[in-house]
């Protein structure tokens, strides 16, 4: 299966960055790895996560990467990582 970020994913990660970046650069890039290698997984198995079944009509999971929350939408051949966010944010 192909992996795709939506638009709001990557600024996601690039909001992650710059909230870790002048605290510590070294750590805010091994999250951002972290983060992109976890949604990589998905591939080996995509159905791995939590189905939420508020998204009904769509096949919506969520999957946590150390202290972060990834949701994630299958299609026929495509993972595609639709939002991320630390687990103490209040979304």
């Amino acid at each position: 299966m192909s992996l795709r970020w939506t638009r709001k994913a990557r600024q996601d990660l690039e909001r992650v960055y710059a909230f870790m970046e002048p605290v510590n650069s070294e750590r805010a890039l091994a999250i951002v790895e972290v983060l992109i290698k976890g949604a990589e997984r998905l591939s080996e198995l995509p159905r791995v996560g939590e189905r939420l079944r508020r998204y009904s009509r769509r096949e919506v999971r969520r999957i946590f990467v150390g202290d972060y929350e990834l949701r994630y939408e299958l299609k026929a051949s495509e993972i595609t990582v639709l939002r991320l966010w630390h687990t103490r944010e209040d979304r």
